[in-house]
């Protein structure tokens, strides 16, 4: 049975991992804090994503071992006891660790992992129940296997994390970098999929899923991590990579057939797909072959805001669904909180109700078929929550897919940043259009897809420019007019050099309100009604003339740290 390509039932789609629903931060929430841990914790998260409007819960059941009770493969709790410390001992070697953060880990760990033990003794399987509570909640129950998740890449032979085909090095990759002068990396050491061994471990996974569990589709996630082969692959290589993706295909076919639904197969995958054949992964001939149904291009931890989804619609021809994905984080801008005196080196997206509108609506603006929400939880942990008020906004899911919903509404955009916390490595996050250096008299054009808004809704346009501040900032030397020295164009706009210098975000992220000291922001204003459906253009002029000597270049010269936009309602 040949799934639609719209998939028009699937739309607002929720990426849970494998402890989502035993993290402290979940069940503190919403379960009774004490005693055993119990199915209602499930129920009561499927629930709250039910009542925020999520139609399809992709559910991640496995690292590089099962993470459920698992027949097919190893699993994390096989030989663990209630309180065996011993359990982790080798997930932590070699990291610098103080012995009273060990104990904490351990002790921490040790609560984490009971709550699974906690289930296992009263019989329930919890990714089984997980489907129940998604039937009885009308949500579409999907798969979301993790193709060479590295967790445990600090020991292959001590983390529990890891595979035993791990332990062999004829089963790892050779850990091959970018850059050769660079070495070999133990992160990169994954699974190696040119091996039977390995294929034939992961698709024991996988059919198991698939055959006795109550799952609707699958996702085959290859961002966690961008392993499957030593790089450069050759084309041997990559067709044995594919045809094992068509047999993952005929599993789901045949699932179809014996439930009269459809079960839709597909990819989340770095964005620079093309850089993805290197190792071994074709995700075009995939599409070609009628393999895949829907495609989710992404990038790491940092979400994207420019990935060009209107392109890979357009190519496809509609043959196969594509989603934006909003991940966490907007980009590695460092924010800060005054009141609190504290800091972080990223905002996080999940909590602002403003930045999930803009960056879902980017998307949706370029044709994206609907949207996938990834690492929206983790807001929700207590460094967050507790100390900077920051807390995943659940409300703001609902009807997250529907660009009508979001025009007229709050927003807030922004650019991916390079250099960040969990970024993934150069060539595989689509390539940042910031930082940027101008030099004087130097000008630059930034591409971003914004949704156009409707007219009479009192809505204003906020440019914010972020630069370093450096030995001579932007607004040094202002004439008596108030203007400085960076002028910028919205979409052919006259330029405008007219800046208020400030401190304060856009929008607020809980505590979060204000930018670092190091950085100077600029905000300008434009109209509204400039804003076009799909692709903007923004020009930035560095209009100092200061560069007769490199010297005087230099020190002239700005660096652009992020380029904000507001749109947002006068005060």
């Amino acid at each position: 049975m040949k799934t639609t390509p719209t998939l028009r039932r699937h739309c607002n789609l929720y990426n849970g991992d494998c402890n989502v629903f035993f993290y402290n931060y979940a069940t503190n929430r919403l379960q009774q804090k004490g005693g055993r841990f119990t199915k209602k914790a499930i129920h009561d998260f499927v629930d709250l994503l039910a009542d925020s409007g999520v139609d399809t819960f992709l559910i991640n059941p496995n690292g590089q071992v099962a993470w459920y009770p698992s027949k097919a493969i190893p699993t994390a709790l096989d030989g663990y006891k209630r309180g065996d410390y011993k359990h982790f001992y080798g997930h932590i070697l070699g990291q610098p660790m103080t012995h009273k953060q060990v104990d904490d880990y351990f002790a921490g760990f040790a609560k984490f992992m009971n709550r699974y033990l906690d289930l296992l003794e009263d019989d329930v399987d919890w990714l089984a129940e997980a489907t129940k509570a998604c039937r009885r909640r009308r949500i579409s129950p999907w798969a979301s296997v993790r193709m060479n998740d590295m967790h445990g890449a600090n020991s292959f032979t001590g983390s529990f994390f890891n595979a035993p085909l791990l332990k062999d090095a004829r089963f790892r990759l050779k850990g091959i970098q970018l850059n050769p002068k660079d070495g070999f990396s133990h992160s990169w050491m994954g699974l190696n999929y040119e091996t039977h061994e390995v294929r034939d471990y992961m698709m024991r996974l996988i059919r198991e899923l698939v055959e006795d569990y109550d799952f609707e589709g699958m996702e085959l996630d290859w961002t966690r991590w961008i392993l499957c082969c030593n790089p450069p692959a050759s084309q041997k290589t990559t067709d044995i990579i594919t045809a094992w993706h068509a047999e993952i295909r005929a599993f789901t076919e045949k699932r179809a057939w014996k439930t009269g639904k459809p079960y839709p197969l597909g990819l989340r995958f770095p964005g620079c797909f093309e850089m993805m054949r290197n190792h071994g992964l074709d995700v075009r001939a995939m599409v070609e072959r009628g393999i895949l149904d829907f495609l989710c291009p992404t990038n790491g931890w940092q979400t994207s805001w420019d990935m060009p989804l209107d392109r890979w619609k357009a190519e496809f021809g509609g043959k196969i669904a594509v989603y934006g994905v909003v991940e966490d984080a907007p980009n590695w801008l460092p924010v800060h909180s005054p009141k609190k005196k504290k800091g972080l080196p990223y905002r996080l997206l999940s909590a602002s109700a403003e930045l999930l509108r803009g960056n879902a609506a980017a998307k949706l603006a370029l044709g994206a078929d609907g949207i996938e929400t990834f690492n929206f939880f983790c807001s929700d942990t207590p460094e967050h929550a507790h100390t900077l008020n920051v807390k995943a906004d659940y409300r703001a899911l609902k009807n997250l897919e529907k660009l009508d919903h979001l025009r007229g509404k709050p927003k807030h955009y922004t650019f991916s940043t390079g250099c960040g916390y969990y970024s993934m490595p150069p060539f595989f996050e689509f390539p940042e259009q910031f930082p940027v250096t101008l030099e004087p008299q130097w000008q630059r054009a930034f591409r971003l897809p914004l949704c156009a808004e409707p007219s009479g809704a009192g809505l204003q346009l906020l440019l914010q420019i972020v630069v370093e501040k450096g030995p001579n900032p932007p607004d040094h030397g202002k004439d008596h007019l108030g203007k400085g020295d960076l002028g910028v164009s919205f979409n052919g706009s006259w330029p405008s050099f007219d800046a208020r210098p400030t401190q304060e975000l856009l929008f607020a992220t809980g505590a979060l309100t204000h930018h670092v000291a190091e950085n100077q922001a600029f905000n300008y204003r434009f109209k509204v009604a400039d804003i076009r459906e799909g692709w903007n253009e923004i020009v930035i002029l560095n209009g100092s003339r200061k560069r007769a000597s490199p010297q005087e270049r230099r020190e002239n010269s700005v660096c652009i740290v992020s380029i904000e936009l507001a749109i947002k309602r006068p005060h």
